[in-house]
């Protein structure tokens, strides 16, 4: 880029190579500026050092690399989270998920609730930030993607209130019972040529696949599941859009009652549900979903 180019002749050259969002995304990053600001002040020069900023940016995204982790920020529900590449990218139907939660979360009762395989913290923060009384357990195996997590929950001051731990789905939860489990896992088919495409190219590999059918994160939390939750318990999955029946058939073999599927925005199989026998919550939520 050419010294001296200004802020509306840059993005129109980057739109010529990204997207238009991702293009004014990665300039308000590089100037510390919101939109408004962008289109009021087209016309200011860029400092040579932004210019270039920009262009390495550009660059990177134009080569494939996800915003989300040029930006090193993402929103998710009403939280900011920071995010790198040992975390998954937050993504809005996960929003599913957290909504389910909470559906089933008394926010008088100090429930505790566990996050599975928690990345950069969003699921087990986004309900913190919503059930005051809760108490969260979090766990990864990744120490990488945890530390980015430890972050984000000191950073929305929610670091007493959620406990991070070290370990493989159920691993570090042993002996402990939970009202709620929550898990966003690996659910893609290995070999799906999805990996190869777009951000899931630069996410972590074992975020996203999981056996021949994406099904083995799913299997082994399902099968562990009802030891670790009260009677009456619920077990929460985000699954792929074709996985509802068999995620409803894993559920109902390991002696879950009140399985259900849940749609997403588009219609699509998104969330799997399931109550263990027992306690004083039969049925579904007051409201249902």
């Amino acid at each position: 880029m050419n010294a001296g180019r200004s802020v509306a002749s840059g993005l129109a050259r980057a739109r010529q190579r990204i997207d238009v969002a991702d293009a004014a995304l990665l300039m308000q990053h590089v100037l510390g500026r919101g939109p408004a600001w962008l289109y009021a002040h087209g016309d200011v020069a860029l400092a040579p050092e932004a210019e270039a900023r920009f262009e390495a940016l550009v660059a990177r995204r134009e080569a494939g690399e996800p915003v989300a982790y040029l930006l090193g920020r993402r929103g998710f529900w009403s939280l900011d989270l920071a995010v790198t590449p040992d975390t998954l990218i937050p993504r809005p139907e996960t929003e599913l998920l957290v909504e389910q939660a909470l559906a089933r979360l008394d926010p008088a009762l100090a429930l505790r609730v566990a996050d599975l395989g928690t990345g950069s913290g969003a699921i087990a923060l986004a309900i913190a930030s919503e059930r005051p009384e809760a108490r969260l357990v979090a766990t990864d195996r990744s120490e990488a993607a945890l530390a980015v997590a430890r972050a984000n929950a000191a950073g929305l001051g929610l670091g007493e209130r959620v406990e991070f731990r070290a370990g493989d789905w159920f691993a570090p939860l042993d002996g402990e019972r939970f009202d709620l489990v929550a898990s966003n896992p690996p659910y893609i088919a290995e070999g799906d040529p999805h990996l190869e495409q777009g951000d899931l190219r630069h996410e972590p590999p074992a975020a996203l696949a999981s056996g021949r059918d994406g099904l083995d994160a799913i299997r082994s939390i399902v099968e562990a599941a009802p030891a670790h939750l009260v009677p009456g318990g619920w077990l929460l999955l985000e699954h792929g859009h074709d996985q509802g029946p068999p995620v409803r058939a894993l559920l109902a073999a390991a002696g879950f009652v009140d399985v259900v599927t849940v749609v997403d925005l588009e219609g699509r199989d998104r969330v799997g549900a399931g109550r263990r026998p027992g306690g004083g919550t039969e049925g579904v939520p007051k409201g249902g979903w």
